[in-house]
């Protein structure tokens, strides 16, 4: 019997990027547990690492090209299917126009290091503007507000976590998601050492969550008005002259036109749309501008809401004018090994924002894509640059995206659909041909867009554990033989290997010699050091200022209020708010195929607060019937006092109903689909962002 070997890589489930020890014996795994030496996570790991093996030996997974017929699904050879594929979409874009074939990618992508490389190629082969992602249904005003103020939208400032005094976290969740949009490994730990130096962490959300519970402070807020909070509390910053510009403050630019803007928003204002007293917003004001270093750190419920691009905007206005930008303990910015924003450079070059709009709803393209609210519509709309093809890669957009009953029409009516997916899913199984990539354990690992927005500057490589089969091929292998298909050229013959090295031998450690030679001889990665004052030497704007006050966002205050003037009380057809979660187990659909993630009691429930529960006779486990301007759903209570009155939580990306997909292990705990009731046209219409959090809903017992 062979004996039992340990592998060291990091898991690449969600953004934690923890480091794993993995034992093995031949393609059997062990064991999956923290490693300890790991430079970032220290041993640290979640529930979801143990599920990796459970993707690598899943029976419902495709190695071979499928093709879907009237008698099912038949294999193809690899040469034949991707010839298909190809001469179907030229032959599409030839009829119809280029802008008739659209490319939607899922979230696991930003996980693929082979994909980072070569969907760009895929992209630039196709021609096509019709471009869609998860990204707007996540962190797209992340990328919107720095692209603005920093002039490069991967230029995302991260919580300093590890030396701030005061902490507020506003529509995130980091004890279960390990930070997003952050990349932090045990939040638990590193927040307990916060308050143990006499630091304070403040969470505000309106559900009590799991970080809520272990905070300092935590503030009930109404879904999709924390743009009032922030505006208040950058009021009383100009008002009592608090602000603190240190080491940026002859870099700035529209200052003054930030202070007019909060002039009409003072705590007294806002505070009834928020639910917040203009007292306890002038003491959450003043706790964080006295602290030794503060950071203000907005997450899924700031972004996946109606005023998105101004809250993360007005996210970073609040860091920079008390300080608390580009310093230790404040909102600071990576130097990862692997340089995004400088191997991507913007400078010198013009916004897209507003070059094109969207055919049917005239939303901007923006990071070089539509808000995905719009890609039904863009299908099922006749008329020039109407999509008739698709292809997703790693995405289910039909669980993930608004309006998914509308969504489905729009996939069923398509002439031709391809999905490069290991999975015939909810989405998937409406695809005409099905090109299915490796996984995890088969894949080469180093995450390139995580060390972007790392806590701390590490470096770390993994090469495969397992060799992948000879049927078998890379997604980045897919995308390079699509591509030259499409081209009439022949396949690049350079791998994602080769790119990563000439990135990091180029990239700010290059007197350190990064190449994977070395990485491999330090499996437990390399530690480049805390992270340190860097912003004006990465910044990317035309004049080498940061813009307080972009355009864009300053005419998009109107918006805001209008808003506010037009706030009284809920309308009686709709007197809830919907929100989302996260659970700890669970990440993407693709997670719910995996029997370690989804087994025990089910947690695809409704949580409502017991004064409402009692006013509509629901008790706990009574199926509840919930109705939104676009669809309806019957789903668990779950009573907790931890909601606010008058809102209502699901968690997002369940569902699993679809009986010819073939997720065998999903559908034995299908869950409820929340994207029944998200609705396509609501959304922030500054960055075209869907709306996932404070959804106007009706409730009833079922």
């Amino acid at each position: 019997m062979a004996s039992i070997q340990t592998h060291y890589r990091t898991c690449n489930i969600c953004e934690a990027m923890c480091g794993l020890q993995i034992q093995y014996r031949d393609k059997e795994i062990i064991s999956i547990r923290g490693d300890k030496e790991d430079v970032l996570s220290y041993g640290h790991i979640c529930p979801k690492a143990v599920a990796l093996q459970d993707f690598y030996t899943d029976k419902d997974r495709l190695k071979q090209p499928v093709m879907r017929t009237d008698q099912g699904w038949v294999t193809l050879e690899w040469e034949e299917a991707l010839d298909e594929v190809a001469q179907r979409f030229l032959y599409i874009q030839n009829k119809y126009g280029t802008d008739a074939v659209g490319t939607y990618l899922g979230n696991p992508n930003a996980h693929k290091l082979g994909n980072s490389f070569f969907l760009p190629g895929l992209l630039r082969a196709l021609k096509t503007r019709n471009r869609y992602s998860a990204s707007s249904v996540d962190q797209l005003p992340h990328h919107f507000a720095a692209n603005y103020m920093f002039g490069h939208g991967s230029l995302l400032p991260v919580p300093d976590i590890d030396h701030t005094d005061y902490m507020i976290i506003i529509g995130g969740n980091p004890i279960i998601s390990n930070g997003s949009m952050m990349t932090c490994p045990n939040f638990g730990k590193r927040m307990k050492a916060i308050q143990d130096r006499g630091g304070n962490i403040v969470v505000i959300d309106p559900r009590r969550t799991e970080t809520a519970e272990k905070a300092d402070l935590h503030i009930f807020i109404t879904p999709g008005t924390d743009a009032y909070l922030l505006f208040a509390m950058i009021h009383l910053v100009f008002a009592n002259e608090w602000v603190t510009l240190r080491h940026l403050s002859d870099h700035i630019d529209g200052l003054e036109m930030v202070r007019s803007a909060a002039q009409n928003f003072s705590p007294d204002v806002v505070s009834d749309i928020c639910g917040i007293s203009p007292e306890q917003i002038y003491a959450l004001t003043q706790a964080f501008t006295v602290a030794p270093s503060a950071v203000c750190y907005s997450r899924m419920g700031a972004s996946t809401q109606q005023f998105g691009g101004l809250c993360l905007w007005l996210t970073n206005v609040l860091n920079i004018i008390t300080g608390n930008m580009d310093r230790s303990g404040g909102a600071m910015f990576t130097q990862p090994a692997y340089d995004i924003v400088a191997l991507t450079s913007k400078k010198g070059r013009p916004s897209s924002y507003g070059k094109y709009h969207s055919r049917v709803k005239g939303l901007p393209y923006i990071n070089s894509e539509y808000p995905v609210s719009t890609l039904a519509d863009e299908i099922l709309t006749p008329g020039e640059g109407q999509i008739k093809g698709m292809v997703t890669v790693a995405g289910n957009p039909l669980l993930t995206c608004p309006n998914s009953s509308k969504l489905k029409k729009a996939f069923e009516s398509l002439d031709f659909y391809v999905a490069i997916d290991p999975y015939i899913n909810e989405t998937t199984r409406h695809a005409d041909i099905i090109l299915p990539g490796t996984v995890a354990l088969e894949e080469s690992q180093y995450d390139i867009a995580f060390h972007n927005l790392a806590v701390r500057n590490t470096v770390k490589y993994a090469e495969p554990l397992f060799v992948k089969q000879d049927n078998q091929r890379h997604d980045w292998e897919i995308l390079n033989r699509l591509s030259a298909r499409l081209k009439g050229e022949k396949p690049t013959p350079i791998t994602p290997l080769q790119m990563l090295e000439m990135g990091l031998l180029s990239g700010t450690y290059k007197d350190q010699n990064l190449s994977l030679a070395k990485l491999i001889q330090h499996p437990h990665g390399i530690d480049l050091g805390s992270l340190k004052p860097c912003l004006l030497t990465r910044l990317q704007t035309q004049n080498d200022k940061i813009n307080l006050a972009p355009n864009p966002l300053i005419q998009d205050i109107d918006r805001l209020r209008s808003h506010l003037l037009r706030h009284h009380k809920l309308s009686p057809d709709y007197p809830f708010r919907l929100i989302g979660r996260r659970l700890l187990r669970s990440h993407n659909t693709w997670c719910h195929n995996s029997y370690r993630l989804i087994k025990g009691r089910n947690e695809c429930t409704l949580l409502i607060h017991p004064d409402d529960a009692s006013k509509y006779n629901i008790e706990n486990g009574k199926m509840v019937n919930v109705i939104s301007r676009v669809g309806q759903i019957n789903i668990e209570a779950q009573i907790t006092d931890a909601m606010m009155t008058g809102v209502i939580s699901i968690p997002q990306g369940w569902g699993h109903h679809d009986k010819e997909s073939q997720l065998s292990v999903a559908q034995t705990n299908p869950g409820i689909n929340m994207n029944e009731l998200s609705d396509d046209d609501q959304m922030d219409h500054l960055t075209g962002n869907a709306v996932l959090n404070g959804i106007p809903v009706q409730i009833a017992l079922a």
